[in-house]
């Protein structure tokens, strides 16, 4: 029995079909994947530098805590600055935490794809419901303006209700605004 062939069965030989997602390889070589990992790899060797400077100071530390050879063992090494000890290991423990901070929000900028403000603007402001919902930004702010101007109104009737039960009444409450212009 003869085959029969559909007019597509041609178009498919000749163009077959392409892969719908890049290889990891492409997506971690492109030029907005490089820029976003910047930040990450910057983060990362500073904390290299930072762990470097820590493991310094330790030796350091316990070098000098070590007693001389003629050096009774029952006599500690006495010289010890508090103040300065503190303040190093607080510009230490400040190093690490930042340069920690940096990678991590590099590697997390990375993760959301993220490289610019605009990128970061769009995110936040998808999230929030302003952009992609159908509410524009006036829209926001006008929801914004009427929910400020509720609270507003709220604590005004709340004054108003203490200065009441206080005596003062609304004839000396204006007389207090106006001195006080």
């Amino acid at each position: 029995m003869p085959e029969t062939k559909s007019p597509n069965d041609h178009y498919q030989q000749q163009n077959p079909p392409k892969e719908e997602y890049p290889s990891l390889l492409s997506h971690l070589t492109s030029p907005r994947s490089r820029k976003q990992l910047g930040l990450f790899f910057a983060g990362a060797g500073f904390f290299t530098l930072s762990t470097l400077i820590t493991r310094r100071s330790l030796v350091r530390r316990y070098k000098a805590s070590i007693p001389s050879f003629y050096q009774p063992s029952t006599r500690p090494n006495a010289n010890v600055d508090g103040a300065m000890e503190a303040f190093q290991a607080l510009n230490i423990a400040t190093i690490n935490v930042a340069s920690a901070a940096m990678m991590v929000t590099g590697g997390a900028l990375w993760a959301m794809d993220i490289s610019s403000m605009d990128d970061l603007r769009r995110k936040v402001r998808g999230g929030l419901g302003v952009d992609g919902t159908g509410r524009s930004e006036q829209d926001a702010e006008e929801e914004f303006e009427e929910w400020l101007a509720t609270v507003l109104a709220r604590k005004d009737d709340k004054e108003r209700k203490i200065d009441d039960r206080k005596g003062k009444g609304k004839d000396s409450r204006d007389r207090d605004q106006e001195a006080s212009r």
